[in-house]
């Protein structure tokens, strides 16, 4: 009976990187607004050393650590992604368990664990203790369709066909399905990542996606014939930019780069409506000095004024001539505000799914420049299914030129096109913000999920 009284405890388990975390602290927020339950997160040690003050704000959710085994340096301390997944692997089952073990101790046990598809052995740790297992994919459920395929031996890599054709998603190019299937060979050890989400997948209790109903009916009625209790929960986006039920949801509250924040919304802030092109290629991006450069020429042909994220390790890419008399660039930026800020018409993005659906529930239309992973696919729908973008083309040599650059800019922010795209963008804001609405379809899902817990919770 003592147990029966405490809320049930969920621990939280994301892939070690800005775009899993995200969506992942932000489910959290959303499972704490229901009473009875609380969240305890669990970052790597290295993250937990490098993260901003802003975690602060964020003091329902109890921050926990584990080891990647490279509590030094992180990802970079590995040297390879096939060393850094096996020691993440290894160290993480490790202490996970051990973390499991203490906060068990603690008199309010854990119940439940969120994990992240990149990390199926968190289920294998969680189930070893009888815990609720809960596969959160942060990636589209078409991406994770494709995967899925491969994993089952229905799509055979090397691809041998122009065109995939899979059950629920459109026809496929073969360049446009994942790098990871598409480019044989390449990332082995993320290629092993992504389809080894699918190793365990039928232990799982419940299976999550960051996405919403309207945007992947098809494939999502598919995977719901696969897997028990397959779900959306997005899209999650602080609440402030959405349903404004969270208080003080205004931000993801972990940031693993410090954003320019004021030069950057001061420097919006007095610029026209729709008049401000803002490019940003995520926290993994790793573009060559021919592409930056190419960038750089192509926004000062646009003539706009824009806005342009540079990380400090990439910085020393840009052209030594590149100063630009209508542009800002920036070490790091807080994209909502920026997205949400009036005067910004058109956002050049790798198309990583957090950023398309940010643009999408916001109202900016894409120029779409993938670079890898699920982004190709992303970008695909961005343009063809959604509606809410142009790709924008890339050569022989695989570089996106200044003209092509211009021309999409261009077009988005004045052409035909994006007066299309303008109209699609008002129904895709409309349709994300009723998702996650009180009654809405993803609201339904959390609601459902949460009195599930908590009953299980009740019934032990």
């Amino acid at each position: 009976m003592e147990k029966r009284n405490e809320k049930v405890h969920v621990l939280v388990v994301p892939y070690p990187a800005q775009g899993h975390i995200n969506p992942m602290i932000q489910f959290c927020k959303r499972l704490i607004n229901h009473n009875g339950i609380k969240c305890t997160l669990a970052l790597t040690l290295h993250l937990s050393k490098t993260i901003t003050p802003t975690a602060t704000a964020t003091p329902n959710i109890i921050f926990e650590t584990i080891s990647d085994g490279c509590d030094r340096a992180g990802f970079s301390e590995a040297g390879t992604s096939e060393i850094y997944l096996e020691k993440l692997r290894e160290n993480g089952s490790r202490t996970l368990e051990e973390l499991i073990v203490k906060l068990n101790s603690t008199g309010n046990p854990v119940d439940v664990i969120i994990y992240d598809g990149f990390l199926p052995w968190a289920l294998d740790v969680g189930k070893r203790f009888g815990l609720l297992g809960v596969l959160f994919f942060t990636q589209t459920c078409s991406v994770n369709a494709i995967y899925y395929h491969v994993h089952q031996g229905n799509l055979k890599l090397p691809l041998t066909q122009s065109t995939v054709s899979l059950p629920g998603l459109p026809l496929l190019l073969d360049s446009e399905t994942p790098s990871y299937v598409h480019v044989y060979g390449d990332y082995p050890g993320f290629s092993h990542t992504v389809v080894n989400q699918f190793s365990n997948i039928d232990k799982a209790d419940w299976v999550l996606f960051n996405s919403f109903y309207d945007m992947e009916k098809e494939v999502l009625d598919w995977a719901r014939k696969l897997w028990r209790r397959v779900i959306t929960i997005g899209p999650t986006l602080p609440s402030l930019y959405l349903d404004n039920r969270l208080k003080d949801d205004t931000d993801y509250d972990i940031n693993l780069f410090n954003p320019d924040s004021s030069s950057c919304l001061n420097w919006l802030n007095t610029k026209p409506p729709n008049s401000v092109v803002y490019v940003s290629f995520g926290s993994m991006a790793d573009l060559t000095p021919a592409q930056i450069a190419e960038i750089a020429s192509g926004l000062e042909d646009t003539n706009q004024f824009f806005i342009w994220v540079v990380r400090s390790s990439e910085s020393a890419k840009l052209p030594e001539n590149f100063k630009p008399e209508k542009g800002l660039v920036v070490a790091w930026c807080p994209q909502l505000q920026v997205l949400a800020n009036p005067s910004t018409g058109c956002f050049v993005t790798h198309c990583g799914f957090n950023s398309v659906i940010e643009a999408m529930s916001l109202g900016v239309g894409i120029v779409a420049v993938p670079q890898w992973s699920d982004q190709i696919t992303n970008g695909k729908f961005v343009e063809e299914v959604w509606g809410i973008g142009i790709r924008a083309k890339k050569d022989v040599n695989g570089i996106v030129r200044r003209e092509v650059l211009r021309d999409c800019i261009k077009e988005v922010m004045e052409g035909d096109r994006g007066r299309e795209i303008g109209k699609n963008l008002l129904k895709w804001k409309k349709l994300s913000k009723e998702a996650i609405d009180e009654g809405g379809s993803s609201d339904k899902n959390i609601d459902e999920f949460c009195k599930s817990i908590i009953n299980h919770h009740l019934s032990l």
